[in-house]
């Protein structure tokens, strides 16, 4: 790690430390829509019981273990049918790792990886998080006592500039220097077509920090590809119909109620089954193959290589192959699924279908069984 980093200022990104725990709990706890998030997360618990065991945390591993912790165990059990995890074994105790995962849900991407690393005892990650969604100063509180740092957006080309650098140097140093677990999505917002492929623009992000030696400054990260397979998803029909708003008008961009409504749908909704499978990471011996490259042909070589991990280890249930011969009209993946399973799928979609305004229903739908069909056309390509 480079000496510069010392003279970095991560303040405006960084989440809170211990110190400055109790002053935020206590900003949290006067805002009233507050207390409507917690009659939410705790439906059988009296708010004030929650809001006295809050008064006694100290630090951002109490909070953690007593508020976000048990909220995600009640969750699970709300909204899916389980979340499973494998690949638990390519991680080593007390070594740091980036975690880098295709993006489907706002929240839970991070959210649920955290609750599952946890208990399979290992360190919880600190979360990338895009200021577009700290909407209110409430949400930065949470989130920023939750392990989150910030990724700033939609700046002007230097000030970005400016702020990937910093971000770039915060990530490195934390996972080199502080040795902690830092999550971030392989992209920027989520993948709403099921067409999960790394950015290359996140990965020159990184390498800012990196130094003259590309392949020890990625090395250096500990880049361990992780991918996340819901059954359901809550949001599909609304980044569906996203598509259409976007074709019918090219200028189109979603609000901020746009993201609090996917981000409330994607809590409360069913999401089926959910699995993590985490990857092996990529080490140094991996990357010297890539060591005569120019730069922009390293940064796709290496999407690709964390692609091939994402796709192979994607669990592709029923609905993806049901979505697959649909789209294609065909049964070659009829196998997969019985005839019970296709039409519990069916009806899914019409489902969520009916909870759109007046729409291009056939170009919506097929938008919906694209984002479950491209997860079986990754992993064919890999064939």
């Amino acid at each position: 790690m480079s000496d510069n980093v010392n003279t970095m200022d991560f303040e405006s990104i960084r989440p809170y430390n211990d110190s400055e725990v109790k002053e935020a709990i206590a900003r949290l706890c006067s805002v009233p829509y507050f207390h409507r998030i917690i009659a939410f997360l705790f439906p059988n618990v009296p708010a004030e019981a929650i809001l006295a065991k809050l008064a006694q945390v100290e630090t951002v591993d109490q909070f953690q273990s007593a508020f976000i912790l048990p909220f995600l165990n009640g969750l699970e059990k709300k909204t899916t049918k389980g979340i499973t995890i494998s690949g638990t074994e390519n991680v080593v105790p007390g070594q740091s790792y980036l975690f880098m995962t295709n993006h489907r849900d706002i929240i839970l991407d991070s959210a649920f990886l955290n609750y599952k690393l946890y208990d399979s005892n290992f360190k919880t990650t600190e979360i990338g998080i895009g200021d577009n969604l700290l909407i209110y100063e409430w949400i930065t509180d949470l989130v920023k006592l939750n392990k989150s740092f910030v990724v700033k957006r939609n700046l002007p080309v230097r000030q970005m500039m400016e702020a990937s650098s910093t971000l770039s140097a915060y990530m490195r140093h934390s996972i080199a220097d502080c040795n902690k677990n830092l999550w971030i999505s392989h992209r920027e917002g989520r993948t709403k077509d099921g067409n999960d492929r790394t950015q290359a623009s996140v990965l020159k992000m990184l390498n800012l920090s990196g130094g003259d030696d590309i392949v020890k400054a990625f090395a250096e990260l500990h880049i361990l590809p992780v991918a996340i397979s819901y059954e359901y998803d809550p949001t599909d029909y609304l980044k569906a119909y996203q598509y259409q708003l976007k074709r019918d008008n090219p200028s189109y961009k979603k609000s901020q109620q746009d993201d609090l409504d996917h981000m409330n749908m994607g809590l409360q909704g069913q999401k089926g089954r959910v699995h993590f499978a985490l990857g092996k990471p990529i080490t140094e011996a991996d990357l010297q193959p890539l060591s005569g490259l120019n730069k922009n042909q390293f940064m796709n070589a290496l999407c690709e290589m964390i692609d091939k991990q994402i796709h192979a280890n994607f669990k592709l249930w029923p609905g993806n192959y049901v979505a697959y011969d649909i789209l294609n009209n065909t049964t070659e993946m009829s196998a997969n699924y019985t005839a019970e399973e296709k039409e519990a799928y069916i009806a899914y979609v019409d489902e969520h279908m009916s909870h759109l305004p007046e729409c291009d229903t056939e170009y919506v739908r097929n938008m919906i069984y694209t984002m479950f069909a491209n997860p079986v056309v990754n992993k064919k390509n890999l064939q």
